[in-house]
């Protein structure tokens, strides 16, 4: 996938704050040029019929949120959300919402052993993004998206993973880019948005088999917060899938920025989390250095026109292990029972059916 600069809505920005904004569109293998991906509805057209191509106002897809049906149109007003109004903030989010599940030393150990995310680290974030990008995109009911969630069953089936973490780092999905967004986003979530994202996941985790999703933003918020008390704790081979990915993402930078990246990354985390990892944390005035620098970014991106065209994560300048393109069908892994922590068989087998 060729890759150029698409950030009419970001040339303003220092330099600094550009590098962090990471907008680009693509060109698809054999050079077309991607055309904007249309959202149900033909929002983006009814807008440009009745105002005009360059009058989307900041807040008018806000407004457009508003008028539809936050279960219903949970799909919908997702994609909006993602993939025209935060783009960039979603995919740190949910950098954020996985890095902390390896804090629960069973997440994190499983991971590990699987080597995935310490040996081939850069491909294990490619084809996460990709897949759950995938869904976004195309939908439940789409054959893209359909393909996507059978290659992400067929993954998880293949280890011994709880129904309670399965639960658990589907909270983190739920949770984190509300937090994050509603502390360094352009603009808070509106509540419809919460709704949205609450159904989209939950719809996620019935596609996944896992029992007992929570039914309401606040359960997950809940159930999120107390796991993590009971469950963070030490584990050396947690710690060494967080270095590695720590790695992977200092990695997307010049080579001399790596120290400062990973520093900056730390001084975003909590400190349960960097507890969790023993992490030393950083000094009070880095950590407020930096969290006001991200407010900077949201700060300024509410000053800039509002996007014109879709962004999704498949467009995100992390995902390099693709430039010739790639088939959702082939994302991911193929465990060998009894190789890399895959075991013969599930002990809890209540989340191996999934509901496609």
């Amino acid at each position: 996938m060729l890759s150029r600069r698409a950030g009419a809505d970001v040339r303003n920005l220092p330099a600094y704050l550009r590098i962090m904004s990471n907008t680009q569109t693509i060109l698809s293998p054999g050079g077309r040029r991607d055309s904007p991906h249309l959202l149900p509805h033909n929002v983006e057209l009814e807008i440009g019929r009745q105002k005009g191509d360059d009058a989307v106002k900041r807040f008018e897809r806000l407004e457009r949120i508003r008028r539809l049906d936050p279960v219903a149109d949970a799909e919908e007003i997702y994609r909006i959300s993602v993939a025209y109004e935060f783009p960039w903030d979603y995919s740190r989010a949910l950098e954020l919402a996985l890095y902390r599940t390896y804090a629960v030393p069973a997440i994190g150990r499983l991971l590990a052993r699987t080597a995935e995310l310490t040996e081939r680290t850069q491909k294990r974030y490619d084809d996460t993004v990709l897949l759950l990008d995938t869904i976004v995109e195309h939908g439940f009911a789409a054959q893209e998206g359909r393909t996507a969630i059978r290659r992400i069953n067929q993954m998880h089936r293949s280890y011994d993973i709880s129904d309670d973490d399965m639960r658990y780092v589907l909270s983190t999905f739920v949770v984190m880019p509300r937090r994050w967004i509603d502390a360094y986003g352009w603009r808070r979530l509106a509540r419809h948005e919460i709704v949205a994202g609450t159904e989209y996941y939950r719809t996620l985790g019935r596609h996944m088999g896992i029992p007992d999703i929570p039914g309401t933003y606040e359960e997950f918020e809940t159930l999120l917060d107390t796991y993590e008390q009971a469950h963070f704790g030490w584990d050396e081979e947690a710690r060494r899938v967080s270095d590695a990915t720590l790695g992977l993402m200092a990695s997307w930078y010049p080579r001399p920025l790596a120290p400062l990246l990973r520093t900056a990354t730390l001084a975003l985390l909590d400190e349960p989390l960097l507890r969790a990892f023993r992490y030393p944390p950083p000094g009070a005035a880095t950590s407020a250095l930096v969290r006001r620098a991200v407010r900077t970014r949201g700060r300024l991106v509410r000053l800039l026109p509002p996007r014109r065209a879709s962004h999704f994560a498949r467009q995100n300048r992390e995902v390099k292990g693709y430039p010739d393109g790639y088939r959702v069908a082939d994302l991911g892994t193929r465990p060998v029972p009894g190789l890399r922590g895959c075991p013969v068989r599930r002990r809890d087998s209540s989340a191996a059916g999934p509901a496609e």
